[in-house]
């Protein structure tokens, strides 16, 4: 039962992170938000697909509002994504190679009045390691053995084994207050209550979500605005036309199409994020047991061809794991640049006649826009495919159940961490390879696990930072699961009517230190 939990939340947070799924919403965002200019109003592109339970949250539209609502020991910037003390007072001081300690805010109250103690950080990561819970953010912390109140105001960790990116890591937990969560926890799912800048007040599913500033917040990042109103509207021309009435002051995922057409008081920027298009296979099919079979259907994909045609330049083909933008890049061994040659040989190699099966896609507007010209380029290859588009959920549960082929999706885990090695054991360690694609029997697989758990005890940066490499050299030869192309994430604003604000590199909108002109 805790292992169908746990492939619940995968699902889930596939559905809300990597493809931010879900019903779809006809809404427009309409009616009375109540704003006035101490609001910041917003458009949103996803519904309400999960609660608000930092412990399990998985839709991008609540684990945004969640950055405003809760509170990390540390937080990463929103817009730079380095780590930051936030309920602590300064970084987790390490005390040994398995000791680290933390200090609270002295002061820190949660929404209900209640002061945030080292019992509630305690309580906070005791729930996310615990198994029965099937918390998404576990697998992120797994090095940690235990938690211990010192004093009211500290907090001591014990490690399992060293592991150098501790201080930035435990970010992905949230501090809850133990009455609350501890008492009903879908009532808390629903209602949440954090230590942030902003409290929750109400959220419809498909409407919007209401947060307002908590006035005893005494934190590095108190509220600017006095309320916000986050409208949900995932029609995106309807989005954008919100944006130009000037009934919201900024919205994300610009449709590329319109990214020139938003002028004048408007501001439109696209940046290089992390999210990607991957391909995955299923290793468990004869069909593509053979890496040469995965690694022909690369080369044979015009990559350039789709940036350029249905995404209009706004993306970089992958030449790693991240893009080059990304602190830890490391360009691949193997580069899958358009060879149609060594495509069709790679297929003869492998003994390949007549090469056709189904390759499912989730049904987001730029991935329909991309699928034709992914048949396109393999049809040059000779290779028949015919495609499945449907939800992101729908997929997903085919996959979890075994049936599946071929799957071309997005996906970014770089809401939860920057560094590599979140990033990589994302896809490559754990449930995706043993439950997903079926390459937890390979030699491959054994190997990618071992430099992971190498680089997690590695001291030294450089040295770490080598085997990410060497991990990126053999994700890529395998092709198993690989980046076909690394998206830029285009999010428009009023000029004049915010400041402070920045563009993100993942999904959604931050309003931390943003206030209204």
């Amino acid at each position: 039962m805790r292992y169908a939990s746990a492939i619940g939340v995968a699902t889930a947070v596939t559905s809300g992170l990597t493809a931010c799924s879900g019903p779809a919403s006809s809404g427009n965002g309409s009616g009375s938000s109540g704003g006035g200019s101490d609001t910041i109003e917003a458009g949103l592109s996803y519904p309400l697909s999960t609660g608000f339970d930092p412990m399990i949250t998985s839709g991008a539209t609540p684990f945004a509002a969640n950055m405003h609502i809760f509170e990390g020991l540390v937080d990463l910037d929103p817009a730079t994504l380095v780590a930051r003390p936030t309920l602590a007072t300064a970084m987790p001081v390490k005390v040994n190679a398995t000791t680290y300690r933390a200090t609270l805010r002295k002061g820190a109250t949660f929404h209900d009045g209640s002061a945030v103690t080292a019992e509630d950080v305690v309580f906070s990561f005791e729930r996310v390691l615990d198994e029965k819970n099937a918390s998404l953010m576990a697998q992120f912390v797994p090095f940690i053995d235990k938690v211990t109140a010192v004093d009211r105001s500290t907090v001591e960790f014990k490690l399992k084994y060293p592991f150098a990116l501790f201080p930035s890591r435990i970010s992905v937990v949230r501090i809850v207050p133990k009455k609350t969560a501890g008492a009903d926890a879908k009532a808390f799912d629903s209602k949440p209550v954090g230590s942030g800048p902003y409290r929750f007040v109400s959220a419809v599913r498909e409407d919007k979500i209401v947060m307002e500033a908590y006035d005893q917040y005494n934190g590095p990042h108190p509220a600017k605005a006095k309320k916000m109103v986050w409208h949900l509207i995932s029609d995106p021309s309807a989005r954008v036309s919100a944006l130009q009435s000037g009934r919201v002051q900024a919205i994300e995922d610009v449709p590329y199409i319109d990214v020139k057409g938003i002028t004048g008081k408007n501001k439109v920027k696209s940046v290089q994020s992390f999210g990607l298009l991957f391909l995955m296979f299923n290793c468990k099919d004869k069909r593509f047991a053979d890496k040469r079979v995965r690694q022909a259907l690369h080369y044979a994909l015009d990559t350039e061809k789709i940036i350029s045609t249905a995404l209009l330049g706004n993306a970089e083909a992958a030449t790693g794991y991240v893009p080059a933008t990304h602190p830890d890049y490391h360009k691949a061994a193997t580069v899958y640049g358009h060879d149609l040659a060594k495509a069709k040989r790679l297929l003869a190699e492998a003994g390949v006649g007549k090469l056709s099966f189904t390759l499912m896609l989730t049904d987001n507007g730029w991935v329909r826009d991309i699928a034709p010209l992914i048949k396109e380029s393999w049809a040059a290859a000779g290779v028949d495919v015919r495609l499945d588009i449907q939800q992101s959920a729908a997929q997903y549960a085919k996959i979890d159940k075994g049936s599946f082929e071929a799957l071309a999706a997005p996906g970014d885990p770089s809401v939860f961490g920057n560094d590599a090695d979140l990033l990589l054991r994302w896809f490559y360690y754990g449930f995706w390879p043993e439950k997903r694609y079926g390459w937890a029997g390979s030699a491959a697989y054994k190997q990618t696990r071992s430099l992971l758990d190498q680089a997690a005890a590695e001291a030294d940066g450089t040295k770490r930072k080598e085997l990410w490499g060497k991990v990126t050299d053999l994700v890529a030869d395998e092709a198993a699961l690989y980046p076909v192309l690394h998206r830029k994430l285009p999010t428009a604003w009023q000029d004049g009517a915010l400041t402070g604000f920045k563009p993100l590199p993942t999904t959604g909108l931050s309003f931390i230190d943003v206030g209204r002109a």
